[in-house]
């Protein structure tokens, strides 16, 4: 599932086609091209220094040119093609706040697909990419969703409200989920378990709902999260 490019010039062609790179990693010991570092700068792909043998173990092979570029299995869309598919099905996508478990990721994807979600939005850094082992735990579902990739999630969003979006946040302190009709077009937010939601973006949310709970556990799993969520939104517009 994982496409491993390797040598100065595939890397740098890689880069400049725009196709979705995660991540390069490059030997301590070799000095990469200045054209590499710009174009991987301008395109916000992480570079990681590891050792020789790493990017050989990567590569399956010993003639890397101590280069190394991990591709995404999926093709990631601009953030503004994801926003038209949910306005012109009138339904939600899910943005991803920096969930690094990529079993949750993948759980709320194949969810999303499953209840005729647009798709995921993901920030660049501290949230799991798009890997093969996302794409096995959503059971293939991201290859019929939108997956826009953003520097900013805060930046994309208000995009979105600009658009006539609402922007809805699943986090505690909010209210009953029960309770509240959830307004599509939407981007519903799941945060990561230990911190929750970026306060940014709850700041700039129009609702934030929260799953009530009886038991002596108070905290859900971001993916069971997710998929009650959800089914709350589309529950009342399908019916």
């Amino acid at each position: 599932m994982r496409l491993v490019v390797w040598g100065r010039n595939p890397v740098v062609e890689a880069l400049r086609s725009g196709k979705g790179i995660e991540k390069i990693y490059l030997a301590h010991d070799t000095t990469p091209p200045p054209e590499l570092l710009k174009l991987a700068k301008e395109r916000g792909v992480k570079v990681q220094r590891v050792s020789r043998a790493k990017v050989e173990e990567l590569a399956g092979t010993k003639k890397t040119q101590g280069v190394v570029a991990v591709m995404s299995p999926v093709e990631y869309v601009s953030p503004e093609e994801l926003f038209e598919e949910a306005v012109n099905r009138n339904t939600f996508f899910v943005v991803i706040d920096h969930i690094t478990d990529p079993q949750n990721v993948g759980n709320i994807l194949r969810t999303c697909e499953v209840l005729g979600g647009a798709g995921a939005m993901l920030p660049k850094d501290r949230t799991s990419p798009v890997n093969e082992t996302v794409v096995k735990a959503s059971s293939g579902a991201v290859f019929h969703l939108k997956i826009a990739k953003v520097p900013s999630l805060l930046k994309a969003l208000k995009s979105f409200s600009g658009m006539g979006g609402w922007i809805v946040a699943v986090e505690k302190g909010g209210k009953d989920i029960r309770e509240v009709e959830i307004p599509v077009p939407c981007a519903l937010i799941l945060g990561s378990e230990d911190k929750g939601i970026s306060q940014s973006l709850l700041e700039i949310s129009d609702l934030v709902v929260t799953i009530p709970m009886w038991g002596k556990v108070t905290s859900l799993n971001v993916g069971s999260a997710g998929a009650i969520a959800m089914w709350e939104t589309v529950r009342r517009l399908r019916r």
